[in-house]
């Protein structure tokens, strides 16, 4: 771990399944990180997808945040299927105590400070990913990858 950002110490841990390796992101594929994988075989965690939570399939056409809303690139509207992740997200947090989560930087689910801003071609704006900010907003302290 860098001298910015510690692991969180303490309790579960809700951690992103695609920075551990699991294959779940929009494409099919995962984004691990050693640091991740590492901290998963040596701490307490739970692995989470909100996007699959939520009923989403793997893979599955990408999406951002577009207001308040989260669209797929094919402009269907799938808000629903993030809101239903991030709040079993939450659920499982409650339910087990956690304090803390590692998400994925950037993701509509799980971005946190910066997200992508609804027209696919890349531009970050400020915000947070669906899951995010609702665990922010409960009082669980979210770190991505890059904080790490």
């Amino acid at each position: 771990m860098n001298d910015r950002h510690k692991a969180p110490e303490g309790g579960i841990i809700i951690v992103s399944a695609c920075l551990a390796g699991v294959p779940c992101r929009f494409d099919g594929l995962s984004k691990s990180y050693e640091k991740i994988k590492e901290l998963v075989k040596n701490e307490k965690t739970i692995l989470v997808c909100p996007e699959q939570l939520g009923g989403l399939t793997t893979p599955r056409v990408p999406s951002e945040i577009k207001g308040e809303k989260v669209f797929s690139k094919t402009g269907t509207d799938v808000t629903a299927q993030f809101n239903r992740g991030a709040e079993i997200t939450l659920a499982l947090a409650k339910e087990y105590g956690c304090k803390s989560a590692i998400l994925k930087s950037r993701s509509p689910s799980c971005g946190k400070g910066k997200v992508y801003d609804g027209s696919f071609s890349g531009r970050l704006i400020a915000g947070n990913g669906f899951t995010a900010d609702l665990l922010l907003k409960n009082g669980i302290e979210v770190l991505t990858e890059e904080e790490i």
